[in-house]
């Protein structure tokens, strides 16, 4: 066998071990994708699992009649590959920050609330609340079978052109303590669902 035919071997073998190399390594990192938007992985901290999801447990978005269920990942992630992705790296700081136990015990957690809400509702306003949008949408909405608060108050946040977060803070979450933003709050009541 001469030398030519020996490389062309080897470049045809590197050649398909890279390319099944490639597959495994997509698959592991959507699958990783996958299981990291789970309910079971966001709880898996017990600071997600004793604040924020036993407070979503209590909510419509949780359980409700027409048996439709938004898990965090709905709310708190795109179904956009690159925006998840994007998500996932800011993320890495939020695991940064359970390992220095930042909000491991409740006093931390609510000491922190305002700060991690703010920086929750300040993302779903510039993207214009994109992921209640891949449930809820104005077109969709049959406004004669809301009551007439509700309806007004969508009609008019459509046509100022307004986001969902922006009206329905606290939907499935406590809100924090707000007073240092509106001294007129009130302290962990939810938005109107």
């Amino acid at each position: 066998m001469d030398n030519t035919k020996k490389k062309s071997g080897f470049q045809w073998g590197i050649f398909i071990f890279g390319g099944l190399a490639g597959i495994i390594g997509v698959s592991l990192f959507l699958g990783e994708l996958h299981y990291s938007a789970s309910e079971k992985f966001c709880i898996s901290c017990h600071e997600m699992e004793a604040n924020v999801y036993m407070e979503y447990k209590n909510t419509s978005h949780y359980l409700n009649k027409s048996g439709v269920r938004a898990t965090c990942s709905d709310c708190h992630l795109s179904n956009n590959l690159l925006e998840k992705v994007g998500r996932k790296v800011k993320a890495v700081n939020e695991v940064i920050q359970h390992f220095k136990g930042t909000i491991d015990t409740r006093e931390k957690f609510l000491d922190h609330r305002l700060e991690l809400a703010t920086k929750v509702w300040a993302e779903m306003k510039a993207n214009d609340s994109r992921e209640c949008r891949s449930c809820h949408t104005a077109a969709n909405m049959d406004y004669m079978k809301q009551s007439s608060r509700a309806m007004a108050q969508h009609i008019q946040g459509e046509d100022a052109g307004k986001t969902c977060i922006e009206c329905h803070k606290g939907i499935a979450h406590r809100l924090p303590d707000m007073h240092t933003i509106d001294p007129s709050a009130v302290i962990g009541e939810a938005s109107p669902e």
